[in-house]
This record gives C-alpha cells, sequence and structure tokens, in this order.
C-alpha cells in the first residue's frame, strides 16, 4: 500500500536540523533571552544582510509586520491603501486596524495584482500600494515603485511568502519603503510558532518599528505613544538563525519540484502557473486551477495524495468586508482563481519518488 503524501510535512525537515538547533536554543534557555534580546538582534542583523536591506525589525508575526509597517507611515482614518483582491485576509487586515480603506485591485495573469488597473483607483485619500508577492512569485514591483513615485504615495511590499525571491535578480524585500514578512511554521523560512519581520532601509522607520513593538517605548517605563506588545522572542529568533542558513538550498529545492511540475505535468484539465520572466520564484506554493476542484481533490486523495485551497474566498467578498459593498463579478480572475485553485504539495524533503507520483496522479485525473 502506498504511503500518504502530505501537503507539507514539517516533521522531515525538523528531522534533518534537530541536532544544528539543540545547542542554540538551550542558550536561549540558559540565558534566559525570552522576549527580544541578542539572539532576535543577530537574527535581525543577518536577515537584513540577506534581504539586501540595511535593517530587519523582528516581531511575534507577519500581520503585525503589515500592521506596524501602515502606522509607521503615519497612514490612518481617512486614507486608503491599494491592495491585490486575491491575497491572504492579514494584508487587508493592516489598513482596516489603522482606521483606513483597503482598496483592492483584480490580478493579472500571473496572480499578483494588474499593475495596469492601479491608477484607476488612486485618488487624494491614497497614501500606499501593497504588492503581494502571491504564493512566493514576485509582484510587479519595477511598475508599482514607479507608480508610487510618480503619484508620492507608498509602496510596501507583503513578502509573506517569497522569502528569497528575485525581481530582476534583486532580492524582495528591497524595493519599499519597507516589506514585511510571516515566519509562521510552513513558510520557506518558518519559525517554531510564530513570527515576523519588517525590511527597510531607513533608520527613522526603524527607531519607529522599534518603539511601537515594545509598547511605544525607547526607554524603560517611558512611553512616547500608543504601541503595542509586538516582540519577536529569542527562541524563535535562533531557530530561524539556524533555519536561515539553509533557505537557498531549500528555495533551490522547490524550485527543482515545480519544474518537474511545469515540465511533467501533460493534462489539459489543468492549467499550471504562468511565471514572469523577470520573477523568480520561491515557490511557496504550487497553484493549479481546474475546472471541478472538488473532484480532482478526491481523485487525488483516493491516490493517497494530500491538496489545499490557497485560498478560496477573495477578500472583497469576506463577511468582515462586506461593509465596502462588493458584489461577485468586481474582480472576475480574482473569483476565477478562488474558485478553481488547488495547491499541490510542496516542500523541500519531497522525494524525487513522491513528486513523479504526484505528477503521474495528476495526469491521470
Amino acid at each position: 500500500m502506498l504511503h500518504k503524501i502530505l501537503f507539507h510535512d514539517l516533521k522531515r525537515q525538523y528531522q534533518n536540523i534537530s541536532d544544528e538547533l539543540r545547542e542554540p536554543m538551550q542558550e536561549v534557555l540558559d540565558s534566559c533571552a525570552f522576549a527580544g534580546g541578542p539572539f532576535t538582534a543577530k537574527f535581525e542583523q543577518d536577515f537584513a544582510e540577506y534581504c539586501d536591506t540595511k535593517f530587519s525589525i523582528g516581531v511575534n508575526n507577519g500581520t503585525s509586520a503589515l500592521h506596524l509597517a501602515l502606522m509607521t507611515l503615519g497612514i490612518g482614518n481617512g486614507d486608503e491603501v491599494i491592495l491585490p483582491a486575491n491575497t491572504f485576509i492579514a494584508t487587508a487586515w493592516a489598513p482596516s486596524y489603522i482606521g483606513a480603506t483597503p482598496v483592492f485591485v483584480d490580478c493579472d495573469e500571473y496572480w499578483n495584482i494588474d499593475v495596469s488597473k492601479i491608477e484607476s483607483v488612486i485618488n487624494e485619500r491614497t497614501r500606499a500600494i501593497i504588492g503581494v508577492h502571491l504564493y512566493g512569485q514576485p509582484c510587479n514591483v519595477v511598475r508599482l515603485r514607479e507608480i508610487a513615485n510618480y503619484y508620492g504615495i507608498f509602496f510596501i511590499e507583503d513578502a509573506a511568502q517569497a522569502h528569497g525571491a528575485t525581481f530582476d535578480n534583486k532580492k524582495v524585500g528591497s524595493f519599499g519603503e519597507m516589506a514585511c514578512f510571516s515566519f509562521y511554521p510552513g513558510k520557506n523560512l518558518g519559525a517554531y510558532g510564530e513570527g515576523g519581520a519588517i525590511t527597510t532601509d531607513s533608520a527613522e522607520y526603524r527607531d519607529r518599528l522599534h518603539s511601537l513593538r515594545n509598547h511605544g517605548s525607547q526607554e524603560r517605563y517611558h512611553h512616547d505613544e500608543l504601541g503595542f506588545n509586538m516582540r519577536m522572542d529569542g527562541i524563535q529568533a535562533a531557530i530561524l538563525q539556524v533555519k536561515l542558513r539553509h533557505l537557498e538550498g531549500w528555495n533551490a529545492r522547490r524550485r527543482q519540484i515545480a519544474q518537474l511540475y511545469l515540465d511533467q505535468i501533460k493534462n489539459t484539465a489543468i492549467d499550471k502557473p504562468k511565471l514572469m520572466s523577470k520573477a523568480n520564484s520561491v515557490f511557496h506554493l504550487f497553484v493549479i486551477t481546474t475546472e471541478n476542484r472538488e473532484d480532482f481533490r478526491k481523485f487525488m486523495e483516493a491516490k493517497g495524495i494530500d491538496t489545499a485551497l490557497h485560498y478560496p474566498i477573495s477578500c472583497h467578498l469576506q463577511k468582515a468586508y462586506q461593509n465596502l459593498g462588493h458584489q461577485r463579478g468586481d474582480f472576475p480572475h480574482s473569483e476565477f482563481l478562488a474558485e478553481h485553485c488547488v495547491s499541490l504539495p510542496m516542500f523541500p524533503e519531497l522525494t524525487d519518488q513522491e513528486v513523479n507520483r504526484i505528477i503521474d496522479s495528476t495526469n491521470e485525473y
């Protein structure tokens, strides 16, 4: 009997690096540097260097990273922030948390924000654009940067799924005023709990972010503004420090698996993702579309293969945003993706035999 192929198997990765993790985790325990501290500072330094930015600010998760980035830019009540309709809901939460309004835009053929539709929704209330590197493929950051500069608004990268991805051979995380990363366990660079970071080249932004994540305080018990408890903890930083050394290798394996999927899945009932020539994806997810996805998922389940959905409801159709007055049909490409997407297994520890099984089963459907 064939073994079950999981959509993602975190145990395999842990087993491969468990010996490397023990010493740094013990050092955190021995030093009791649990909230922020030297381990967080060291990871921040190394992650900034990895992203080719001057600074990295560790926080408790990727949602907080987006929230604090917009706050740092002074965005608030009455402002508008442009973002794609097809993204994880946290991208939209960020403007909502600070009293701004998310303004949704449809996606293009690469499933990223359609840059040709952005200028039509810019007005005097627009303060920023959030470009999401969905599934690990960079959005058109060069064009987004040009639009933002022309209109005098901010550009923020949501790089939660794109650690190590590049556009024009330049790392994501280095194109906007700030970029926001998630280290949720299933990410390409994942913690063993929650974690996030913001990268920037601005010392002013760095200092404000340090204050906001620490109760609005630069000096203990002196609170200069309304702040939050959003620090990265020492154990997560120590774990991420170890895993960062492996990230390039893991990303290379993801690209290898993705290339096998792209080359060898021949089923005409399956549409494979389109890739931009200038974008080098890290394939956090490998998402296909098919007419009857529930039928496909049941077929794959019968073959002993897990699949997943990312994301089955577009942001503009979520109940939480019904006050914005959107209707089905407003963003047809995003809605099509939401209704037809299926994510195939994608993690570096998949064996060649498992990848071939996934390909063969997909072709048999």
